[in-house]
């Protein structure tokens, strides 16, 4: 338990790094890693255009060479234009190899889209061509004390409506849409496999400790070498990187559905520094006064989103676990 006089002290600075020496040491950590025990030749990973795809990149070139990373840029029907645009902002600024793949007609071919919507118009019979949707979930912090998630459904006019799902439609819609990340990793392992390299996963401690991620799709990885840091200290480290300044500007996104939307409207249901703070107090053993005060949180709050991550934590053990056996 931390003692009283540091959490007086505890403020988001708490999550402050000396972002030189951490680059250093996970530069070495990497090189460890996929040289000498993944017996690797080099690095593949998908390049989103966001903070973590970035960092990771950048950390990956920096510590192996740019010649020995290969960042994949995977779009589909939905994707948003600027994901592909930053990510290739992210390439010319490391210096990186790419690698194109439109995954929107294998995803078609599949049935990705034609499976979301049948689950989409048994709700919203109407929906069809040009219309957008997406999956929301009710604020941590409601009066309701259960997480609720809506869909969002816009027709090509515009205006969005909000509809509760019944189970059924809201698996289907999230079965349909992991069918994206687990094509994306096998493309990534095909490169992987062709190349003799490793294949690196970019989640954040926040991501990988809340479960936000697909099993064996993007939670699938050879190594994951920010997966200790903050979603705040990954910011530090892109500064440190030289990420563009327009990725480091840019909202987290989840990038999955058609309408635009940030990860807290998707998954976490506050900003992601917040987050990290409820996070960090909760590991470290800070009193939930303290935490709300650098939070800009109530008490009662502190504990609502404690609540909501300890929730969180038990979707992620199945993510986490590997297949049960029988061996000993």
């Amino acid at each position: 338990m931390m003692t009283a006089a540091k959490a007086a002290t505890f403020s988001a600075a708490s999550l402050h790094l000396d972002t030189e020496a951490e680059i250093e040491r996970i530069c070495g950590w990497i090189r460890e890693t996929v040289i000498k025990d993944l017996r690797k030749r080099g690095v593949v990973l998908g390049l989103s255009g966001g903070i973590d795809s970035s960092v990771t990149a950048a950390l990956c070139a920096r510590a192996l060479g740019p010649g020995k990373v290969t960042g994949i840029f995977m779009p589909e029907h939905d994707s948003d234009p600027e994901s592909l645009r930053l990510g290739q902002a992210l390439a010319a600024a490391t210096g990186v190899e790419t690698v194109l793949e439109d995954i929107g007609p294998s995803l078609a071919a599949m049935g990705c889209y034609t499976r979301r919507d049948g689950f989409i118009r048994q709700i919203v019979p109407e929906f069809g061509e040009g219309w957008g949707c997406k999956v929301v979930l009710e604020n941590a912090l409601s009066s309701r004390g259960y997480n609720i998630s809506w869909l969002v459904v816009a027709p090509p006019s515009g205006e969005q409506s909000r509809h509760r799902m019944p189970l059924e439609v809201y698996l289907g819609m999230i079965a349909a849409a992991n069918m994206k990340q687990r094509t994306r990793k096998q493309i990534e392992y095909y490169h992987a496999d062709r190349l003799n390299f490793a294949v690196a996963g970019t989640p954040n401690r926040l991501e990988y400790d809340q479960g936000f991620f697909v099993k064996n799709g993007d939670g699938a990885a050879d190594f994951k070498p920010i997966a200790h840091l903050y979603k705040t200290q990954v910011y530090q480290l892109a500064a440190a990187l030289g990420v563009p300044e327009e990725i480091c500007r840019r909202p987290p996104t989840t990038d999955t559905w058609s309408l635009p939307q940030g990860q807290d409207e998707y998954y976490f249901s506050l900003p992601y520094d917040r987050m990290d703070i409820c996070l960090y107090g909760l590991d470290n053993g800070i009193d939930r006064e303290a935490v709300g005060d650098a939070a800009g949180l109530t008490a009662d709050q502190v504990d609502a989103v404690w609540r909501n991550i300890a929730s969180k934590r038990k979707v992620a053990e199945y993510l986490h676990a590997m297949p049960a056996t029988m061996l000993d």
